[in-house]
């Protein structure tokens, strides 16, 4: 069991959170990039880096993750691949994927993806708030508890 991240994207408040659980928790966390990043010293944390290109970081997730195991992204189509696979996916905003919910993400995804194509909807999502960050470390916690 192991906490791997989509780490391109992710807030840097949420890699700090993950990094102190890791310690506290003995649990991997290793970050998955085309890029290095700066990573604390620990024998729970780890940088694992990847080609360039479209989705290298997604493919490279999807093919070593394992049921037990956590993803934390917030891209849907690889949340969902993730938990084809039987883990779980955690997004910044503290929404946790499951086989339960992660359908309907997806159309609302797409949903949202052919109404930017096609001119009707061109806002993003908010912008990242400290309510946030709160309910990302709350599932965190709920997630950790439950392997322990």
């Amino acid at each position: 069991m192991q906490i791997w991240v989509d780490a391109d994207g992710c807030p840097v408040e949420i890699k700090e959170l993950l990094f102190r659980a890791a310690g506290r928790c003995r649990i991997m966390v290793t970050l998955v990039a085309n890029q290095i990043l700066t990573i604390p010293v620990s024998p729970y944390v780890k940088m694992l880096l990847v080609p360039g290109g479209l989705d290298a970081a997604d493919r490279k997730i999807v093919e070593i993750v394992c049921a037990k195991d956590l993803v934390i992204t917030s891209d849907i189509p690889l949340a969902a691949d993730v938990v084809a696979k039987g883990a779980k996916a955690l997004n910044p905003r503290g929404e946790l994927y499951t086989d339960v919910n992660m359908g309907d993400r997806l159309a609302t995804r797409n949903l949202i993806d052919e109404m930017r194509t096609a001119g009707q909807m061109m806002r993003g999502p908010s912008g990242y708030t400290p309510k946030h960050k709160q309910a990302f470390a709350n599932e965190l916690d709920r997630w950790l508890s439950r392997k322990s």
